[in-house]
């Protein structure tokens, strides 16, 4: 397991931030109109893609994080996401959420 201090490589930190970008382009789907949670979301990706090597959705609570990963079911984008554009973090939402930024597919 790698030490991974409050703050993840900026590698791994632009590496999820162009995933996300890419990702909302090709789903049309927004980042959420508050920036800071945006923020949060890819920091907390990012902070398991660089311990765990997978970016595992940061908004939920895990017993086994390895396990969870294993699953791949919480890996970025999540099931939810992929089948039904629901993302519990509010990293990618669909136009009509009252909470999506329609200026912001990039962060």
């Amino acid at each position: 397991m790698v030490f991974c201090s409050n703050t993840p490589q900026p590698k791994i930190l632009e590496s999820m931030r162009q995933f996300a970008e890419s990702y909302a382009n090709s789903t049309n789907t927004f980042f959420c109109i508050d920036p800071e949670v945006t923020e949060s979301v890819l920091l907390g990706l990012s902070k398991n893609k660089e311990i765990f090597g997978s970016p595992l959705c940061p908004c939920r609570f895990y017993e086994n994080k390895e396990d969870e990963i294993s699953l791949a079911y919480w890996n970025c984008p999540c099931v939810p996401m992929r089948e039904r554009k629901e993302c519990h973090c509010m990293l990618f939402l669909t136009p009509d959420n009252e909470f999506s930024s329609s200026k912001m597919k990039k962060f």
